[in-house]
Formats: structure tokens, C-alpha cells, sequence
């Protein structure tokens, strides 16, 4: 890659999953998990959608989850194939659960994953959050779990993308007598979100699409040129990556991995305050220009939310 340029991909930019409603969506995402609401807008191929971002308050790569919302959206079903689990990294696991357990939430564990320690919930859809005592990495995400069917190929992809191994791990799931194992690999050029976790399980689960499963990972580039020195270099590698798509926050390229997760390298810039004030991110429904002569009637089509307080 030129100079200048990280070897690495440096971690996650965003994660994208589907859910029901929109409402109690915001409601778990902004009350209990504590997310900022950086961004309401609509899914650029339907409209008649939402598109919600939810951040850290600098609306910072590295912490973005976003959502389509899907008011008569189908359950779905993590399975091999499929991004299964998001982590946050947290500074204090102990006092997380305290407040978990005072607004009665359920939550499994705690656990040990790696040597951190780790508790695991379920959004309103059944997409599973991790919460991990993160040290260095506290204040966005931790990481993401791919459910494969066999690991190789991705880990090949990973390592193209400046990943390198850094431990494996097998841990019985519970009470179905089986066995899940994790493979973590780590940005050799690590910032937040710098670890993917590939696992894979004796448990069965044919994966469907539909709320609380997640669409897509992305990664971060700096800019466009290094997303494009990635496009060149995962290309090489026989890779099939979109070409440039306009996201209005960011730039996205696309490419399926073998072990079937999608994946997307997304720009730093132009950021979510590309169209709002800082101090006002997530108030006012923002449209790609392409829509704003149709605001009225895609108002009228989008169901009304309250952002909780």
C-alpha cells in the first residue's frame, strides 16, 4: 500500500442489523444501552423506511450500530453464514450489571471470553449484545462474532485485511451439551472495534434473515484514498468489491466474504455532521437530496418516535 497509508485495516466503522419497530428499538438502544441517537434518516433504497444510527456522542467511527427498522419485519435467526454478536467495550463490567439488574434486564453470565470479562443480553428482536470489560479499548466497539461453517477462507480475507491470529478458545454452549469455538483475530494496527471473533459451533441453526440479525459489517478506511488502495488490494485477492456507493456520511465499498458474511470498508469523512450541528445529531429526519421532493409523503409513511431522554 502507498506510503502513508495504514497496512491494516484499524476495525470496525459500523455494524448494520435489522429490527422490528422502530420505537422499541430506540427504546433499548438509547435507555438501557446508553447509545446516542446520531442519525435519523432512511434506508436509501426504500424510502418508506428508517435508517437510525446509534453512536457514542462524538457519533465516532468505531461506535456506530445502525438499523432498518421493519414495522411487520419477521423474526430472524443468527446461523453459519452470519454476523451473530456485536460487543461494546465497557470500563466496568461490575457496575454495568448493578444497573442491568436494578432496571431488570436479563443478561447471561458473566463469562470469560479470552480472559475478559463479558456478559451477553438480547435487544428487544433477539440480536445479541456483548458487553466486555475492555481496558483500552473502552468506549465504542469491542468486537464482532462471524458464525462459519469453517473458518479458513475468511481468515484468509482478514488477513488480507492486516489481521493477524491471536488465540483460539472452546467453550460449551449452554445446556445443549456442544461446543462453540472462537478464533480471534486482531488488527495488527488496532484502534477501537480492532478484534473479529470466528466461531464456529457443533449446535445446528440454519440462519434466516429478519429482525435481530445482523446485514452487514464494516470497517473503517481513513479516507477514500486508502479505501480505494483496499479496493485494489482485496480485488488482488480475488475479492468481488463493489465500486464506490455515496452513503452521504461516509463512502462504502461492498464485497461478500466465502464464508458468506457481507462485508463493507466505509470512510472516516465526511462524518455524520456533514448535514446537522454537532450538539443536535439524530433530532430531524435528513434525507438524501434525491428524496427531499417527496419529504412530505416519506413523513406521512414513516411511523412518529419519541427518542427517550
Amino acid at each position: 500500500m502507498s506510503q502513508g497509508t495504514s497496512p491494516a485495516i484499524p476495525g470496525l466503522h459500523h455494524v448494520t442489523a435489522i429490527s422490528g419497530p422502530p420505537q422499541g428499538n430506540l427504546d433499548f438502544w438509547v435507555r438501557i444501552l446508553g447509545q446516542r441517537l446520531v442519525k435519523r434518516t432512511v434506508n436509501f433504497d426504500d424510502p418508506g423506511t428508517y435508517h437510525l444510527y446509534y453512536g457514542d456522542q462524538n457519533a465516532a467511527p468505531g461506535s456506530i450500530m445502525t438499523f432498518f427498522p421493519f414495522v411487520d419485519a419477521g423474526p430472524g435467526r443468527a446461523g453459519a453464514g452470519m454476523a451473530s454478536a456485536v460487543a461494546y467495550a465497557i470500563p466496568d463490567l461490575d457496575l454495568r450489571m448493578g444497573d442491568l439488574a436494578e432496571a431488570a434486564i436479563d443478561f447471561e453470565g458473566p463469562f470469560e471470553r479470552f480472559g475478559e470479562p463479558a456478559i451477553a443480553m438480547r435487544d428487544p428482536d433477539g440480536l445479541r449484545v456483548e458487553l466486555i470489560e475492555g481496558g483500552a479499548r473502552d468506549g465504542g466497539f469491542h468486537s464482532v462474532t462471524l458464525w462459519l461453517e469453517d473458518v479458513t477462507s475468511t481468515a484468509a480475507v482478514l488477513e488480507a485485511m492486516g489481521y493477524e491470529r491471536e488465540a483460539e478458545e472452546a467453550t460449551a454452549t449452554g445446556g445443549t451439551g456442544g461446543t462453540e469455538t472462537h478464533i480471534r483475530y486482531l488488527s495488527t494496527d488496532p484502534e477501537r472495534g480492532s478484534a473479529v471473533d470466528l466461531m464456529t459451533s457443533d449446535a445446528r441453526s440454519i440462519g434466516r434473515s429478519g429482525a435481530g440479525t445482523i446485514h452487514h459489517v464494516a470497517f473503517r478506511a481513513r479516507d477514500r484514498e486508502e479505501q480505494l488502495e483496499w479496493r485494489a488490494r482485496l480485488s488482488a485477492v480475488g475479492q468481488q468489491v463493489t465500486p464506490v456507493i455515496d452513503r452521504q456520511y461516509f463512502d462504502a465499498i461492498y464485497f461478500r466474504t466465502p464464508g458468506g458474511v457481507l462485508f463493507e470498508i466505509a470512510t472516516d469523512t465526511p462524518g455524520f455532521a456533514v448535514d446537522e450541528d454537532p450538539a443536535h445529531l439524530g433530532e430531524a429526519l435528513k434525507l438524501p437530496e434525491k428524496y427531499e421532493a417527496h419529504r412530505n409523503r416519506i413523513e406521512q409513511v414513516l411511523p412518529q418516535i419519541r427518542v427517550p431522554s
